[in-house]
């Protein structure tokens, strides 16, 4: 970071597990964020507890008590980690007083951002939105494949630990298959996508784990894993517990024998089968959270690239 270039001061709206854990990034990771203020609506909350101890001014009045905080003024970004049906009013507060959003939720009012994909395309949008958890994931390995080949279909099963999965995300469910489904099209480069998620309550919890199904033509076997094993090591320089579980795998179909998706269509091509794990780094959640774990590191990295292109715009002006 130049030394011309202040931190950017940002606040968390959500003083749960993923709120919490993004503001314990933020402070022990970041070279561009300062901790401003951690929001939540439970006065006994945690998470609230947590950022007193650690010296971060808080409010328990949700949105309209950040507003009134004196730190309001220096806030320049904002990042929600609380639900797809609160956002909108948050986003309308936030974005209204010139600040920049980063959505942790499935609401998808601002455009799609997934940091290895697309990372440098929306800096200047007033409002970012981070997919979902399994889009995080699993995204990248579509991109991938769309990056050699021409995906007709994607489909992605994201199975997670019942413990990891708080009250706004049981939530939002309906808007996690609906908004990761849009991503694997919009940002994934897939034609359809299919997204389903899995709420697994197994004893010792589970890793997240993570199933990706392409159906694509236009390139071979070895580039398409060349393609998919490129991506994972770039997810891991932000990310370094998401791996591959085992070896790509494959399946083609010809002519004489074509595969039918229901409602889809009929193709020929070569079947993609990926296989991902994802660790949490248990900052603050356990390392079996992944899912959120990925969630909270992809918007570190966005607000990282915001904080850079607000620092560059204002030392340009």
């Amino acid at each position: 970071m130049s030394e011309a270039m202040q931190k950017t001061k940002v606040a968390i709206i959500g003083s749960g597990n993923i709120g919490t854990d993004l503001m314990i990034k933020i402070m022990r990771n970041s070279d561009y964020l300062e901790m401003g203020a951690l929001v939540g609506i439970d006065p006994s909350s945690d998470g609230l507890a947590r950022a007193r101890d650690l010296g971060v001014e808080t409010t328990h009045d949700g949105i309209d008590g950040l507003a009134s905080m004196d730190v309001w003024p220096e806030i320049g970004i904002v990042f929600d980690a609380t639900s797809a049906a609160a956002h909108a009013a948050h986003s309308a507060v936030v974005t209204g007083a010139g600040k920049s959003m980063v959505d942790l939720t499935p609401a998808a009012i601002g455009p799609y951002v997934v940091p290895v994909v697309n990372g440098d395309a929306n800096l200047d949008a007033s409002n970012v939105n981070m997919v979902t958890c399994g889009g995080q994931a699993t995204i990248p390995i579509v991109a991938a494949v769309s990056s050699v080949a021409k995906v007709h279909y994607a489909e992605i099963v994201a199975s997670i630990a019942s413990k990891s999965a708080g009250p706004g995300t049981r939530a939002n469910i309906d808007e996690f298959t609906e908004t990761t489904a849009k991503g694997l099209e919009t940002v994934g480069g897939a034609e359809t996508g299919k997204a389903i998620i899995i709420l697994n309550p197994a004893e010792p919890p589970m890793i997240m784990r993570d199933t990706v199904f392409t159906l694509s033509s236009g390139a071979e076997e070895a580039e398409i894993e060349q393609a998919i094993e490129a991506m994972v090591e770039k997810v891991r320089r932000y990310v370094p517990g998401y791996r591959l579980k085992q070896k790509v795998q494959f399946e083609r179909f010809g002519s004489n024998r074509p595969v039918r998706i229901p409602g889809v269509g009929q193709y020929e091509g070569i079947k993609t089968s990926v296989f991902l794990e994802v660790e949490g780094a248990a900052h603050y959640l356990p390392a079996y959270a992944g899912n959120l774990d990925i969630m909270t590191s992809a918007a570190l990295a966005t607000g990282e690239k915001i904080a850079q292109r607000r620092g560059a715009m204002v030392g340009a002006s």
